[in-house]
This record gives structure tokens, C-alpha cells and sequence, in this order.
């Protein structure tokens, strides 16, 4: 078995840092790229690109609200053709980073509030997959389950590589519970890696109503921002391993 290992990364503004990125880029296989507008400036996008160059793993942009007050976790009101202006700007924004550098931007992804709000909503997602489409029809979209996402990638050409989140409850759906939820969030270390340990061996996850539904998963996605990301990632890299899987980058696991 092959799975990529990917985390949100660059997610710091200025001097403000967010995670402990360079070690983690250390452990992961695939990184998605705070663009600006729920976190990320330009010198941090630019430092994480070279990082990610230097260390050959896939590069994304993870795109999200213009809300950096809220860390992109809030919802927004705003118009669609208005948001798909600002994914397309946040694609750009890296793209143009990768460019610079000489590393292809592979994949794209949804970030927090934006990200639950496209996944639960066909036209949301027709819209801005679509802007995703016109900018680079060769960029993977990498998502939680959506039925959403995925009507909408196969109607504008695009791939998916559905990935699966540890350490966040899912519901009946295979949608991600909202963080305001109880047990939304799964903190517990040892129940984060029976998650995994159930998807490799079954490939299912536990709802948070106790319901084991099916995850085609082809990537296992770590928070960057997650107090202990680190010691946790590395800790998941090594029991993935000792499952027989082999990390590799999304965009090997992905083809045409």
C-alpha cells in the first residue's frame, strides 16, 4: 500500500509563527501552502516552497476566506464570483512562488470554514472547482470525502485525492463535524492512530455516532497548527510504515 502524508503548512503572518513547519516538512510527503488570506505572506510562502523543493515533497496551495483574524475558521458571506476571484488569486499567488523557485504546484486544497462550505454544497463546489479547473486543469484537488467536490472535479476534468483527517470527527455523511461540536476534535493521541489503523485495515472510519462508513482515502492529513504536531506526526509516520505502507507524494498516487 502507497499513502501520501500531507499537513498545512506556512500558516504564520509576519513574525507570528504557526507550527513547528520545518520539522514537519521533514516528516510529511505532501505540504499545503497558506496563501495569504487566512495565514501566509509572501516570505513565508516563499520559504516553504524552497523548503518543500529542497526536500522533494509535492507542493499545494491551500486556499481559504480572506479572514486572517479568524484563521479562515469563520464563515463568510461573500458573493460566488467574488470567491472564486479570491481562490484564483490565491493560486496564482503560489504558483508564481513555484515559478520563481523551479518546484510545480501539484495540488490545491480548501481551507477550515471554506473548505466544510464547498465539500456540503454542489453549487459552491461546481463554482470553484471550475475557477480551479481554468487556472490549471493538471492541479489535483486533495479533500475530505465530498460527493460534492467529486461531482464537480468530474464535470470540469479535474482529480481527486480524497484524504482522511485523523484527528477531526466525521458524521454519517462522511462530512467533517464542525469544530464547534463536541469531540469534533480528536486530540487523544493513541485513538488518533486506531483511526488510521482503521483505515489502512478496513478502510473505514468511526463517526462520531458510532457508525464505521467508507473511506476511499488515498491520503492521511495532519494539522500543522495541532499542539505536539510534530512529535505526532512523526509518531504516525512510523506506525504507517510499521502497517507496510509507503509514504509517497499525492501526486505519484494520482495519475492521469
Amino acid at each position: 500500500m502507497r499513502i501520501d502524508l500531507n499537513a498545512d503548512l506556512g500558516e504564520g503572518f509576519g513574525p507570528w509563527t504557526m507550527g513547528e513547519d520545518q520539522a514537519l516538512m521533514e516528516i510529511v510527503s505532501s505540504a499545503n501552502v497558506a496563501c495569504g488570506f487566512h495565514a501566509g505572506d509572501p516570505l513565508i510562502m516563499d520559504t516553504t516552497v524552497r523548503r518543500a523543493k529542497a526536500l522533494g515533497i509535492d507542493l499545494g496551495a491551500h486556499v481559504g476566506y480572506p479572514d486572517l483574524q479568524g484563521f479562515g475558521r469563520r464563515a463568510m458571506n461573500i458573493d460566488l464570483p467574488e470567491l472564486a476571484a479570491c481562490v484564483v488569486y490565491q493560486l496564482g499567488a503560489l504558483a508564481g512562488m513555484a515559478a520563481v523557485v523551479g518546484h510545480p504546484m501539484t495540488h490545491m486544497s480548501f481551507h477550515g470554514a471554506l473548505g466544510n462550505r464547498v465539500a456540503a454544497d454542489p453549487h459552491m463546489a461546481e463554482v470553484l472547482v471550475g475557477a480551479v479547473a481554468r487556472f490549471d486543469p493538471s492541479l489535483i484537488i486533495s479533500s475530505s470525502s465530498s460527493q460534492a467536490i467529486e461531482a464537480a472535479a468530474d464535470q470540469h476534468g479535474l482529480r481527486v485525492a480524497t484524504t482522511f483527517l485523523a484527528d477531526r470527527a466525521y458524521d454519517r455523511n462522511c462530512l467533517l463535524v464542525p469544530r464547534g461540536t463536541p469531540g469534533a476534535v480528536i486530540k487523544d493521541p493513541a485513538q488518533v492512530r486506531q483511526r488510521v489503523a482503521q483505515l489502512l485495515q478496513h478502510g473505514t472510519v468511526t463517526t462520531l455516532d458510532g457508525e464505521a462508513v467508507k473511506v476511499n482515502a488515498c491520503s492521511i492529513l495532519l494539522h500543522g497548527d495541532t499542539p505536539g504536531a510534530v512529535q505526532l506526526a512523526r509518531q504516525l509516520r512510523s506506525f504507517i510504515e510499521g502497517q507496510g505502507a509507503v509514504i509517497t507524494p499525492v501526486s505519484q498516487l494520482v495519475r492521469s
